[in-house]
Order: structure tokens, then sequence, then C-alpha cells
């Protein structure tokens, strides 16, 4: 026991001894390198004395406060600086070597319009850059999707959530207006912005109640004191879209929805809808892994987004 005991203290002791003479020979100076190992003059004499006593050659020339390697101080300091350099920047060399290994699974909770319309460019940039990184996109609204995050079993949640919990952050990455989507030769295509009244009076195509899309939409027309039916519930935008190409109703749905090949007529509703906002969900506690984290900046880099993480409420995705 005693033994071990000797054996450790020697490694350290040995450490400390290299790092006062590979200081000092930096320096020029023993005050120096006391300095830089926050140890008094003293003690720094001692240590590089003791490692000269068990070489058995000196180190140094020493003539007044200055001191200048001999022929094997010079051998050994080629030896030894390197070693004590990469010893004191390890943690800093550690971080670095972490942040460029991005491989492994990264799981990503996404809404529709979010992996349709935000999502495929970024992938396939995050890929060519990244090839050792497999991606698993789970289809989730804003609620499943915060579950996932929460539960650890999505890294992130790209979307939007209407009141933002104290355990998450939320990034704003862009917003859109929200449209009237109409069969052509409807009457409220083709004209002016139509009064919420108005589009009540033909009820509405739109996501499953619970969901942010609905919520939103609804939300206007009772601050309004305004009752406006739902005619159809459908899951999912492009459903929807569909739904009204065919002249089964009309719905109002995010801009970033349509790609203008669709056979509907669109009229932006900017007076008295909010634009609606996506960004990205992630825990508070802990940190992303090197590929969550390369693919959140990237997805803020290419979304134009530069805006800081923010935990206020914003409008979401179905």
């Amino acid at each position: 026991m005693a033994a071990n005991s000797k054996r450790v203290y020697y490694k350290q002791d040995r450490l400390k001894q290299l790092r006062a003479f590979c200081h000092s020979a930096a320096t020029g100076r023993i005050s120096k390198a006391a300095e830089r190992m926050f140890l008094s003059q003293p003690s720094v004499s001692l240590l590089v004395r003791a490692l000269e006593k068990e070489l058995g050659t000196l180190l140094f020339d020493r003539h007044g406060p200055r001191i200048h390697l001999t022929p094997a101080g010079r051998r050994l300091y080629a030896l030894a600086a390197p070693l004590i350099e990469n010893l004191e920047n390890l943690p800093a060399l550690f971080i670095e070597s972490f942040k460029r290994v991005v491989g492994g699974d990264l799981h990503i909770a996404a809404g529709e319009t979010a992996a349709l319309h935000l999502l495929p460019d970024v992938i396939r940039e995050f890929s060519r850059r990244h090839p050792g990184v497999r991606f698993h996109l789970h289809d989730a609204g804003a609620q499943e999707g915060l579950a996932l995050v929460l539960a650890n079993e999505a890294e992130l949640m790209v979307g939007t959530l209407l009141d933002v919990p104290e355990n998450v952050i939320h990034r704003p990455l862009t917003a859109c207006a929200q449209v009237l989507i109409t069969p052509p030769g409807h009457p409220l295509a083709g004209g002016k912005e139509p009064a919420p009244a108005d589009i009540a009076a033909f009820g509405l195509i739109l996501p499953p109640r619970d969901s942010c899309g609905a919520r939103l939409v609804n939300r206007v027309f009772e601050q309004l004191e305004i009752h406006c039916p739902i005619t159809l519930e459908a899951d999912g935008w492009e459903v929807i879209k569909r739904l009204v190409a065919r002249g089964v109703g009309i719905s109002i749905c995010p801009a970033m929805c349509l790609s203008g090949g669709e056979n509907l007529a669109a009229i932006p509703l900017t007076r008295h809808f909010p634009r609606r906002s996506y960004g990205i969900v992630t825990r508070k506690a802990g940190n992303p892994s090197p590929a969550a984290g390369r693919f959140i900046e990237l997805l803020v880099e290419m979304s134009g987004a530069g805006k800081p993480p923010v935990g206020a409420a914003a409008a979401g995705d179905p």
C-alpha cells in the first residue's frame, strides 16, 4: 500500500517538475515561471533543482536573474515542451475534438409544415457535410414533439408552441402570413382581403381542434366574438389543400404550405390573423450532441434567423 502511494506521489511530482522546467525555459526567468504556475519563486526553483538532481545533469546556466538552457536542457525541453503544452491545453483540445466528431443518430420531431418546407434543404446540406449522421424524423405536432423532446427521445423539435414551458428553449426561425384558400371561382376568391365575418359565413376546414393551427384560427374568431363553424376536420395541410381544391370547403393555412402550383385561390390575411412563427425547441437541461449542435447552427444559418433563443410564446405548427 505504501509503495503504491509513493508511486502516485512520484508521478504527480514529476509533472510539477517538468512544468516548472518548461515554463522557466520558455520565459528565461524563474520568477515568470512562478507567475504562470501560481507558485512562489522558491517553490519553482526547488522543483527545477529536484529535476536536475534526479536526471543527474544541469539543465540551466544561471547568471543573475536570467537563466539559459544547457545542451542537456535544450534536449529535455524539446521532449517535454509538447507534452506539457498538450496537458495544459487538454480541456480545450478535448472540447474542440469532441465538436469535430459529428456522427451517430439524430432524432428530430417536426410537424408536417416544418418537415416538408423547412427541413429538406437543411437535411440535404447537413448530410453532404456530415455523411456519418443518420436522421430520424418523427412526425409530431407541437404537443407530441414537445413530449418527445422532454422525454429525451428527440434532441430537438422544429415547429412552434403557443406556450413555451420553463424547461425548454425556443429559438425563432421564421414566420409567415396566414392565408385563406378557396377553390377557384369561390365568392371570396379574387377580391380584397375578406372580413372574418365573411369567412365565418362559409365555415372552415381545419386541422383537429387541439392543434396549434386550429387554435390560432379559432382564437381570432373568439376574440372578435364571431361564430365560425368547422365544417370538417382533417389531419395535415396537404389533405386540406386537396379537399379545398375539390370544392369541399375553404380553409386558413400558413403561406409556407403553398407552392403556388396548387389549383387554389389564396388570399393573405394580414389585418386580423397573426403571422405563424416556426422555431427550434430544445431542453434547457443538458448539452446537445455534436450532431444536434451543428444541425441547429446550420438550420439557423439557412433560415436567416439571427435572434437569440427566447422563452416567449409564439404561434405554432399543426
